[in-house]
């Protein structure tokens, strides 16, 4: 039996998620789910996909690694569009300031957030960063998800930003789960150039992203576009270069207040706009119009204790809406998707459906992969997910729960609960 090789059977639900770019507002409900579903990986590749039936009457099971999931509900892999999850050190005494009332900001002024890490990952070695990273990719294959970004910006200087995305590019060529790359190096003002931002601005253009392009370590650009933190003006700077240079581009975007990072997304045709608690209706029209998928983080508003995005407005406005974690060391300590999940379904007025949507085939767009992953369809990579439910409502019912009792990456079994 050839590696890569399978045949999955009986599903009750085999939601499909069909399609080759981001669903849009109505899209977004519709799954194409196949009841007593099957489908067939050669290669590492989809082959096929129909009812049990159908599909038995063509392909015999002796030839692949079968795996009946009667009673069990069958998705694309999940796709965590937004995290940092290469950094050092950890800041739960940060936690528990802000449970106290401190706020984000004030934490970062006093020298807390990013800049603690920033001291953190700085002094861990390239190993240590490998095998923490190696550590937690498992941690959230676990939890169903494929495919994940990475992103730097806790080094803030050309050493540390190039070890970051080195780990992540070697993550990336040894782990099972495929890790998307972004440059974030534009995450916090660094304290030697307080109050240059050009400067620093000028810093990354020149000396750190012709590096980057010339060793491939990056596919993406990205920008905190905040108040306190980078201007518009200094995120299109910065965003502009890049595309120049043929990176994609994200923005860290209407955060904590509105400034126009929806409408600067638009602008210099971002991939995604991530974020976007305090995104104007202005913003969201245009990231609508633009086909910017709007990445929405429930769990960093939990665990800042904020009001969630507008996911309901942003859906009805026409937007791709993605789902991610935005695990962190500072404000999102978790790669909890059944939490994100949960937190879609209950708080922010998504069906179950949209969420699901949100976190495939959506996601995959998010990080420009659509074409190859977030879908049960023929041609893309097997990267499939089963639950130990017949129904993906099971997903929000079991709260904050992980249902996941099966991860096949490019059709083999990664994850075997």
């Amino acid at each position: 039996m050839k590696k890569g090789n399978m045949l999955i059977k009986n599903a009750s639900q085999l939601v499909t998620c069909s399609g080759s770019k981001a669903k849009c507002g109505e899209e977004m409900k519709n799954l194409h789910t196949i009841e007593n579903g099957a489908l067939v990986i050669e290669d590492g590749i989809i082959k096929a996909v129909n009812t049990t039936q159908e599909i038995l009457k063509i392909y015999n099971e002796e030839d692949y690694e079968v795996i009946d999931a009667s009673n069990k509900c069958v998705l694309p892999g999940f796709v965590d569009s937004h995290t940092h999850f290469i950094f050092g050190g950890y800041r739960a005494d940060e936690f528990a300031w802000r449970l106290r009332g401190d706020s984000y900001m004030d934490i970062m002024e006093r020298g807390g957030g990013i800049q603690n890490t920033v001291n953190a990952t700085k002094n861990a070695s390239y190993e240590e960063l490998y095998n923490v990273g190696f550590e937690r990719l498992n941690d959230m294959m676990r939890l169903g998800v494929t495919t994940v970004e990475g992103k730097s910006g806790y080094g803030l200087d050309f050493d540390t930003e190039i070890k970051q995305l080195k780990v992540m590019k070697s993550l990336n060529e040894e782990h099972a789960m495929d890790v998307v790359t972004t440059f974030l190096g534009a995450h916090s003002v660094p304290p030697e150039y307080k109050g240059k931002n050009n400067e620093y601005i000028d810093f990354i253009i020149k000396k750190v992203l012709p590096v980057i392009k010339d060793e491939n370590l990056a596919e993406f650009c990205d920008v905190f576009c905040e108040d306190k933190v980078f201007s518009v003006a200094e995120s299109r700077k910065l965003l502009s270069k890049a595309k120049e240079m043929g990176f994609k581009l994200k923005l860290h975007a209407d955060e904590i207040v509105t400034l126009g990072g929806a409408e600067l997304a638009a602008e210099v045709g971002a991939i995604s706009a991530d974020h976007l608690l305090h995104a104007s209706d202005e913003g969201i029209k245009a990231m609508a119009e633009k086909k910017v998928i709007t990445t929405l983080l429930p769990c960093t508003a939990f665990c800042l204790k904020e009001p969630y995005a507008r996911a309901r407005e942003i859906i009805d406005s026409g937007c791709a809406v993605a789902l991610a974690t935005d695990f962190n060391p500072g404000s999102c300590f978790t790669y909890s998707i059944p939490l994100v999940f949960g937190v879609a379904a209950i708080y922010m007025k998504m069906s179950m459906e949209e969420a699901i949507t949100a976190l495939t085939i959506n996601g995959a767009a998010a990080v420009g992969r659509a074409d190859s992953i977030g879908s049960i369809d023929p041609g893309k990579k097997g990267d499939i997910i089963i639950l130990k439910y017949p129904s993906y409502n099971f997903i929000p019912y079991n709260t904050g729960i992980n249902i996941v009792e099966k991860v096949i990456k490019n059709g083999n079994l990664v994850v075997n609960v």
